[in-house]
């Protein structure tokens, strides 16, 4: 399993979806498995790495969340949660989420 987070240097919003990644790997039994943050500095590292907004989790090179597409604008993403729109995804979706990837998987790697 690979988790990737990338983002853009003025996302104010990276940092906390990195956290809660690490808190669900942590809850979910998964903590060996280690966050790596991807600075995206240009239009062509967005279109080449799967940037669809800042930020964007990686599963083993999959959007976590799949939205209308990757892009090329260096810009902040937006997530539709229980509570409305947010700057990240919140730590029950991402649970589920990993969750369901993991079991269609079957990795534990």
């Amino acid at each position: 399993m690979k988790i990737q987070v990338l983002h853009i240097e003025d996302c104010p919003n990276w940092q906390e979806a990195g956290d809660r990644v690490r808190l669900v790997l942590d809850s979910i039994g998964r903590g060996d498995v280690p966050v790596e943050f991807v600075l995206i500095r240009t239009e062509a590292e967005a279109v080449s790495s799967g940037f669809a907004g800042s930020p964007t989790i990686l599963l083993d090179g999959q959007d976590l969340f799949p939205s209308q597409g990757n892009t090329a604008d260096l810009a902040c993403r937006v997530y539709l949660t229980e509570r409305g729109i947010a700057g990240a995804p919140t730590v029950g979706q991402l649970e589920r989420t990993l969750q369901e990837r993991e079991a269609l998987s079957g990795d534990r790697s």
